[in-house]
């Protein structure tokens, strides 16, 4: 399956709003491949020339609802300047905790599957606990995250339950501070 910026459904498709169905484990080799394409489209869409060459938006995160595959896998790539990076590629990701105390990125949200801006805060649980089966480690796992990983990860799983950020913005005060929230630059 080819997945670029024409492939990835817009958010006036309907299939955006249905909720994934979970895949079984040990993971169909059809679904382990769907999983490293979309993790291949995340790690690609980073570098200007892949970008450019595919039709890449960048991007830290993908689901598969994304391509109109309604499935829980998730596939998120998160780049650091020292070179470090977080990776997983997740299916029938489940939040099992998260912190009472909220977070937010500064400038907003982005989507793939968002072309119109949308600003406003969008408020998320600073930080959440999840369990998975990652097709990475080919295991399940349990990650314990925070900050900007625990807000991709949270923007991602409500993409498996039909939800788009923007919901989240409130709609007569976009940019009200949230809080005692945890606000990511």
């Amino acid at each position: 399956m080819i997945i670029n910026n024409d492939t990835i459904l817009k958010d006036n498709n309907p299939c955006l709003r249905e909720k994934s169905k979970k895949v079984n484990l040990p993971l169909s080799q059809e679904d382990r491949d769907l999983l490293m394409n979309m993790l291949t489209y995340v790690r690609d869409s980073i570098d200007p020339i892949k970008a450019e060459k595919y039709n890449l938006r960048p991007a830290v995160g993908i689901s598969a609802v994304q391509i109109g595959v309604l499935k829980q896998l998730i596939a998120v790539s998160i780049q650091y300047g020292d070179g470090e990076k977080f990776e997983c590629a997740l299916a029938n990701p489940t939040v099992i905790s998260h912190s009472a105390k909220p977070a937010y990125l500064k400038q907003g949200e982005g989507c793939l599957s968002v072309e119109n801006e949308h600003q406003g805060y969008v408020k998320r649980s600073a930080r959440i606990k999840i369990k998975a089966y990652d097709a990475l480690q080919d295991d399940e796992i349990v990650l314990q995250l925070e900050g900007f990983e625990a807000i991709v990860l949270q923007h991602e799983l409500d993409h498996l339950d039909g939800i788009l950020f923007y919901d989240h913005i409130q709609k007569q005060h976009p940019f009200e501070p949230i809080k005692d929230a945890l606000i990511i630059e």
